[in-house]
């Protein structure tokens, strides 16, 4: 819980302005009708009190469930493992991260208002369910994530370590974690994009229904690939350096805890 919950407010809060500027361009009025680069930390608030508990829910899942699924006994095995880990501690933590999440996005393509009036106009217009529309496009997108990141950084630690004839150390995970993250992140922006506008879509209209092929088709319909990867460079770069200090501060603080 307490190397997750670290790990989480430290990759968040240093990364928030690349994660400003990729919600802007994928958002549906453009970059620069968004806030373009003005109130850069806009939506920090919701970040800094969801951050600790939902990566914290998403490692106390992940690593539980890898002790109690067989693995070891096959090379085979050792991935499926770690993708069923990750893919269960996504779920969870969802139940955390979208409204945080919401609010925050919400909050950064609108800098003028404050987090505490987003969040207030949300309840008051959309109740509870307004905070957990995009939930299932959250889970669509993280767990086609970490099906890819979390075997590929198991493996690259693995690769390391019997290359060096040691366990890798934690800056080691961290590169690893890097390059894992960055990769997924390229193949899954066209998720986050539909996820960007589900969250954002004015209450009633079609995108507000949570449908993810539908708000997938409308991207390609009308702005084709080039929608459909918005922001692309900065979810890389953010989730590259992300995955360099999450997994990285995630290893260290518990090797200093256990």
């Amino acid at each position: 819980l307490k190397a997750g919950g670290v790990a989480g407010v430290c990759v968040d809060l240093i990364l928030f302005p690349l994660d400003t500027v990729k919600t802007r361009l994928q958002s549906p009025q453009g970059f620069r009708k968004a806030g373009g680069f003005r109130g850069i930390y806009a939506g920090v608030p919701s970040t800094a009190i969801g951050s600790f508990p939902n990566a914290a829910a998403f490692f106390i899942t992940y690593e539980n469930v890898k002790s109690v699924l067989p693995h070891g006994s096959s090379p085979y095995l050792s991935p499926a493992t770690h993708m069923v880990a990750a893919s269960l501690g996504e779920v969870v933590a969802c139940l955390i991260r979208v409204p945080s999440e919401v609010v925050k996005q919400r909050a950064q393509v609108s800098p003028s208002s404050s987090t505490l009036r987003i969040l207030s106009h949300t309840l008051y217009h959309e109740g509870i369910q307004g905070l957990y529309r995009g939930y299932k496009s959250t889970v669509l997108r993280e767990i086609p994530f970490s099906l890819v990141q979390f075997p590929l950084w198991e493996s690259l630690k693995d690769l390391w370590s019997w290359k060096q004839g040691h366990v890798v150390d934690s800056w080691q995970s961290a590169v690893c974690g890097a390059f894992a993250g960055g990769f997924a992140a390229a193949v899954t922006t066209p998720l986050d994009v539909a996820k960007t506008r589900i969250m954002l879509a004015k209450a009633g209209s079609s995108n507000a229904s949570g449908n993810v092929l539908a708000a997938l088709g409308g991207i390609w319909r009308t702005q084709g690939l080039s929608g459909l990867f918005a922001g692309v460079v900065p979810r890389m770069a953010a989730i590259s350096l992300g995955g360099f200090i999450f997994l990285g501060t995630y290893e260290k603080t518990r090797q200093l805890l256990l």
